[in-house]
């Protein structure tokens, strides 16, 4: 069933608490995660993914976007066409939790994050979207930390940047 963009975003942010889990992915040439001035996680070549985890998320959205994020093909193949993605060309995974890509900034001035999962819900299937890449693909994924404040450092790789989500309104 196809629906106009009225009724996307109807059921996307209000009717029936439809949302979708979200992600920013970057192509990086490397990227790195501190916590309190300490790395926790850092990669050469290869993505990065924002994850954002809304209140109605579950196995079958973080299994469709990790799928998805594996496979994008947004790495040159030998006609600098993007043709490959980070599995083909070997690349590393680094995945942040942000809970701020659920913030609706539609009214007022401060973002409201009342559509993101609550942090015990959200830490699982995080930890449960970094085992299922492990798992499924045989690699491994650096991560941020759950809920604490991080710094991101990233070299944006072209610069190539996506907006993805479960429930595929974008």
């Amino acid at each position: 069933m196809r629906l106009d963009g009225r009724k996307v975003w109807k059921a996307v942010f209000h009717e029936g608490k439809e949302f979708a889990m979200r992600a920013v992915v970057q192509r990086v040439s490397r990227a790195e995660v501190r916590v309190d001035q300490k790395t926790v996680g850092k990669i050469g070549k290869g993505i990065l993914v924002l994850l954002g985890i809304g209140q109605d998320d579950g196995d079958q959205d973080l299994q469709w976007l990790a799928d998805k994020v594996m496979n994008l093909r947004i790495f040159e193949d030998e006609n600098d066409k993007m043709n490959l993605s980070v599995l083909d060309v070997g690349g590393q995974v680094l995945v942040v939790s942000q809970f701020t890509l659920y913030g609706d900034c539609r009214k007022g001035k401060r973002p409201s994050y009342s559509s993101a999962a609550a942090p015990q819900d959200a830490e699982k299937l995080y930890e449960d979207f970094v085992s299922f890449i492990e798992e499924k693909y045989g690699i491994k994924v650096e991560t941020g930390v759950f809920q604490a404040m991080m710094e991101v450092e990233l070299v944006n790789d072209g610069p190539v940047t996506l907006l993805l989500d479960s429930k595929k309104t974008f």
